[in-house]
């Protein structure tokens, strides 16, 4: 039992992630020109220091220091620093609401001339049941408070900051399924007097399959290089269902030509994706027009053509156009 709780601890990833950083805080930076006599007030109230309401992201925040640690956790001898969401911010919603940030506390290193960046990689969720995310060790107040170190400078300056990268809401998702059982998965089509067809293709009446609608073109004298020895099937989306740009719908069918006698039926097996590019799919050269008369046609000169639908897919999904202006949503990866 001991080896187990040993290697489970062991193996255990940090979610903190710990930097230096050139670029100051873009959300809101706290600069302090005498952190002592900071110290010293909060110690005569709540020990601790809020900031002024500051806008990201479409919302009101805080920054808040704790210059010696947040006694309401029982911490001591660290910098604490949170950020807390104003309450007025989430009554603008009438349904619970919660807003997802991520976020990176910064305290400025003179001697360095870069920003420590410290953050919890997770993302946080603000609501009115927890308005306040952050670190309740930041840095040890020894380290901070020694001016060798580079945090206290100039007589007692320091500058803390903050990034809230407010992650926006999903609105930019797909759901794909394949319905698989059909309450008729048949559509059967006779062409009458077939051998007097003048028109050099014969289309079927519209029907409906796995939400979309469909129709069998047939080609009695064959199409294109096929003209004149094959006879032609393709299964088409209508006209009022064609893909959209980027929508792919995948079938899986049998499409066939029926014995009037009820066997030895010819048949083909149907697998592929429609698109925009590709709304029609089938066979050239379906079955040798030779054949028709011998083994297809009967005997009142009609041609039977039927698929049988196996798999249709169908996508649902809901996008928005990318603003240009809007900021790229970045996680970073914990150190281990």
């Amino acid at each position: 039992m001991g080896s187990n709780s040993s290697t489970a601890a062991s193996t255990e990833v940090s979610t903190i992630v710990k930097h230096w950083r050139e670029h100051p805080p873009s959300s809101y930076s706290l600069k302090i020109h005498n952190f002592s006599e900071l110290e010293k007030s909060t110690a005569l109230s709540d020990h601790k220091y809020q900031s002024r309401l500051f806008t990201y992201g479409g919302y009101n925040w805080r920054l808040i220091i704790y210059p010696k640690g947040n006694g309401e956790d029982n911490v001591r001898g660290f910098i604490s620093m949170y950020v807390e969401i104003d309450s007025k911010s989430l009554m603008l919603f009438t349904s619970p609401t919660e807003i997802f940030a991520e976020l990176r506390f910064f305290v400025y290193n003179k001697k360095e001339n870069k920003y420590f960046t410290i953050q919890d990689v997770g993302v946080k969720p603000f609501s009115e049941l927890k308005t306040r995310w952050g670190l309740q060790q930041v840095l040890p107040c020894d380290t901070f408070n020694n001016p060798d170190n580079g945090y206290i400078f100039e007589g007692g300056q320091c500058e803390f900051g903050v990034d809230v990268i407010v992650a926006p809401s999903l609105t930019n998702w797909e759901v794909l399924s394949f319905t698989k059982k059909y309450f008729d998965p048949k559509f059967s089509w006779t062409i009458k007097d077939f051998s007097e067809l003048k028109e050099d293709v014969q289309k079927s009446n519209s029907f409906p399959m796995g939400g979309k609608e469909w129709v069998l073109a047939l080609y009695p004298k064959g199409a294109l290089e096929a003209h004149g020895k094959w006879l032609s099937i393709f299964l088409c989306l209508a006209d009022s269902d064609k893909p959209e740009a980027d929508e792919k719908i995948f079938v899986q069918a049998r499409l066939g030509v029926l014995n009037p006698l009820g066997s030895y039926h010819f048949e083909y097996p149907l697998e592929t994706w429609y698109t925009e590019q590709s709304p029609g799919w089938g066979w050239a050269q379906f079955l040798p027009l030779a054949e028709l008369p011998k083994v297809y046609l009967d005997k009142e000169d009609a041609l039977k053509v039927e698929i049988e639908f196996k798999v249709v897919s169908e996508t649902k999904y809901s996008f928005t156009e990318a603003d240009p202006l809007e900021k790229d949503w970045v996680q970073l990866t914990p150190e281990n």
